[in-house]
């Protein structure tokens, strides 16, 4: 077998190959290796010798299930998002303005992979979501996050990154037992100090596997994951895309935000929110 060197691609026998992730460090007189969702928020560790190299056919593959899911996704957004262009198109002809504009809401995404922010951001700009996006490690969130959203007023926040259940952990009651669950629990509960109103300021807070009673006690609106399982990493994007385009005369169930993701209910959970686009008129014909 083929030496395993950090950037690696590499399955786990023991799961039957069933995640793919990159191997981010090794520590070779232990005989491990931490490794990172290809596609899901996670940090896992594993065994050497029970991990296997892909073949490029493999990966290829296994990237393409994961941008059909993506796409089909975005296609549902854009589609919903069409036929309430059109209701309003008919409103604006019966009261013969010069039409509607749209002010969705402003989002600052924490992040403690680069990586997948930048995914993120890029699909942020292909919703035409405004999006500000950091990158910081999970442990440095709670301090950094109430400068942060003073510097750029947010009216969503995103705090993600990985986490997942250290191993040979079973009790899923404690905060100790994860990766980074504690680092989000504290960022979402500084952020609330700054801002109380679930309303004012929605949050999005976990990853794959995180403590989600934990997060959503911390003052969180969604938060992951209910059954400890991966999320998507677009999931976060797909609830905020659904919040940002949603009125704010409109309070949006659990359920609709929650059928928005990928993952789905046993990945992401919350509560009720109320929407943050704001409709303007007329629009000015200098645009």
């Amino acid at each position: 077998m083929a030496k395993i060197k950090i950037g690696d691609v590499v399955a786990r026998a023991s799961y039957n190959k069933d995640v793919f992730f990159k191997v981010v460090d090794i520590f070779e007189e232990k005989g491990y290796c931490t490794l990172r969702g290809l596609n899901v928020r996670v940090l896992a560790d594993a065994p050497i010798d029970d991990l296997i190299l892909p073949t490029s056919t493999e990966i290829r593959e296994y990237k393409k299930d994961y941008i059909k899911k993506s796409n089909e996704s975005m296609e549902r957004i854009f589609y919903r998002r069409e036929l309430e262009k059109q209701k309003r198109v008919v409103r604006s002809e019966l009261e013969e303005s010069n039409g509607f504009f749209d002010v969705p809401g402003i989002v600052l995404h924490i992040d403690g992979d680069e990586e997948y922010l930048d995914l993120c951001l890029n699909t942020y700009r292909q919703l035409d979501i405004e999006a500000y996006g950091i990158s910081l490690l999970e442990r440095e969130q709670p301090k950094k996050i109430h400068s942060l959203l003073i510097k750029y007023n947010p009216d969503i926040l995103v705090i993600t990154g990985h986490d997942g259940l250290l191993k040979e952990k079973k009790d899923f009651s404690d905060v100790n037992n994860y990766r980074n669950s504690k680092y989000f629990i504290e960022a979402v509960q500084n952020a609330r100090r700054f801002e109380p109103s679930l309303d004012d300021l929605v949050i999005f807070a976990g990853a794959c596997q995180s403590h989600y009673e934990g997060i959503l006690r911390a003052g969180a609106n969604f938060a992951s994951s209910p059954h400890r399982v991966f999320i998507h990493a677009l999931d976060p994007v797909f609830i905020i895309e659904k919040i940002a385009f949603t009125s704010i005369n409109k309070i949006i169930s659990a359920r609709d935000i929650i059928d928005a993701t990928i993952t789905g209910i046993k990945g992401i959970g919350g509560v009720e929110t109320r929407g943050k686009l704001r409709e303007g008129l007329p629009r000015s014909p200098y645009e």
